[in-house]
């Protein structure tokens, strides 16, 4: 018998003996200790021992002489075996769920991370309440970049270390150190908002354009952080653009949200039926066009060179009509 159990124990490991273990304490209130052990093909005094193991990693394991082992209330749904790098992987993954651009699916991912963080372990819960608190998004979906790369940035965030990585400026790959703030998902892309310290402001990254990403040792002091979805919002619908304008919109913010995607534009509320639209172009003809085809009355509020381009618009949209006989208008 002692061959057979130390080549089972061989066979499985330790740690899969474990997981077994703890999925038969899930399937039945109580088990006695040969039960248990027969089950295992272990002796009672291993059982004992993979008991004191599962306590240390935060599951409550009642033993009761002449009655047995028994999961302790609340424990139906017990505390995940996930390390650390398993932690931050599955909440990045579902962090990114959660700003999907299906609804189903963003609901699904908010409520596997609440559960996530009620039956984790506490240290691992720590973990992954510092990661959330590094994500921010906007908007909805988007494609999927290097989880690897998400993991590093999320984990500097939350650490205050600087990072850095490769990143196009023009014709040329630079390599850029920062300290990062917050990740921020949109509807299309991942960015990280960050203090660039060779340029000595904030700046916002597309994280599909980082190569050669890493986090260093180096501890930075927080500074006063602008608001991470708004900041990158505006650059990404705006400010990586040579025009912006500004327009205020005689419709309920919501209704102009669901009209516009939000890295095109920046919506703000202005009162229960009109808001402010901010957004950017290559030319302000293409911004004009667009807000003007959203349905609603509307007035300019910069550029000033707006309004001449509003007024040889709307000469050109007349021309193009048809002449009305006086008689039939």
């Amino acid at each position: 018998m002692s061959g057979r159990v130390g080549g089972m124990d061989d066979e499985l490991g330790t740690t899969e003996r474990v997981l077994t273990l703890l999925g038969l304490l899930q399937q039945r209130q109580v088990w006695t200790g040969p039960e248990l052990a027969e089950r295992l093909s272990v002796t009672p005094r291993t059982v004992r021992r993979d008991v004191d193991r599962l306590r240390t990693l935060g599951y409550q394991i009642r033993a009761s002489q002449g009655v047995g082992y028994q999961l302790g209330p609340g424990q139906d749904l017990p505390p995940l075996l996930l390390d650390d790098e398993e932690a931050i992987a599955t909440a990045v993954s579902l962090l990114a769920g959660a700003g999907g651009g299906v609804a189903s699916a963003g609901d699904a991912a908010v409520r596997a991370l609440t559960k996530l963080d009620r039956v984790l372990p506490t240290r691992l819960r720590h973990e992954v309440r510092a990661l959330s608190g590094s994500v921010e998004s906007f908007g909805g979906g988007r494609p999927p970049v290097d989880a690897e790369v998400i993991m590093t940035l999320a984990r500097a965030c939350r650490d205050e270390v600087e990072a850095g990585f490769d990143y196009p400026s023009g014709s040329e790959v630079r390599r850029r150190r920062v300290e990062p703030y917050r990740l921020v998902a949109s509807d299309r892309r991942w960015y990280l908002l960050a203090f660039d310290l060779d340029r000595d402001d904030w700046r916002s990254f597309r994280v599909d354009r980082m190569t050669e990403v890493s986090a260093r040792t180096w501890r930075f002091h927080p500074r006063p952080a602008p608001d991470a979805a708004a900041y990158v919002q505006e650059a990404v619908a705006s400010r990586v653009y040579a025009h912006q304008a500004r327009f205020l919109v005689h419709a309920s913010a919501d209704t102009v949200r669901a009209q516009i995607p939000a890295s095109a534009a920046v919506v703000r509320r202005r009162g229960s039926d009109r808001c402010e639209v901010l957004s950017g172009a290559g030319n302000l003809d293409f911004v004009l066009m667009h807000v003007l085809l959203l349905g609603h009355d509307f007035e300019v509020l910069d550029p000033p060179e707006l309004e001449s381009r509003c007024r040889a618009l709307a000469a050109k949209l007349l021309a193009a009509a048809p002449a009305q006989d006086v008689k039939n208008s």
